[in-house]
Parts: structure tokens; sequence; C-alpha cells
């Protein structure tokens, strides 16, 4: 099992952390940011493939920012795939 950490960018979340294991993502841990939808994604992405997880959460938007604390998770999981 590998952990990870994300310092997000261009939200109101301040870090992600979560684990990988067997390209399955676990313990999906957001500090700061919108406490119902931050525990919300992290529990329908638990369990899920990294790959998955990407191809659904890439891209969402908040409010014109360009990007989410979904679209961050997503830019998190693709950069523990390349470590």
């Amino acid at each position: 099992m590998s952990k990870f950490t994300y310092r997000p960018q261009g939200v109101c979340s301040v870090r992600i952390d979560f684990e990988v294991e067997d390209g399955i993502v676990k313990n999906v841990q957001f500090t700061r940011g919108c406490n119902g939808n931050t525990q919300g994604i992290s529990a329908l992405v638990e369990g899920m493939k990294v790959d998955d997880v990407i191809s659904r959460l890439k891209g969402t938007d908040c409010n014109g920012r360009g990007t989410s604390c979904p679209d961050q998770l997503a830019k998190a999981l693709e950069m523990s795939k390349n470590q």
C-alpha cells in the first residue's frame, strides 16, 4: 500500500491524503473544503480503481474556477500513478 499527500490548487481544500493498494483507492481524506461534499466524494471513490476515479472526476468545475475538489483528487491520483 502506498500513501500520498497532495496539495490542491485553486480550491478550498488545502490537502488531500489517500492510499492506493493494487490500483484501488482507499482512505481519501480532504483537509478543509466543503465538508459534506468532500466526505461524499471520499465515500464514493473508496474501493474504486484509480483509472475509473480519474475518468469520472477529471475536469469537474466548481463555479467557473476551472477546477474543483473532485478534479484535484483526479490530478492527485494521476500524480500517484507516476511515482
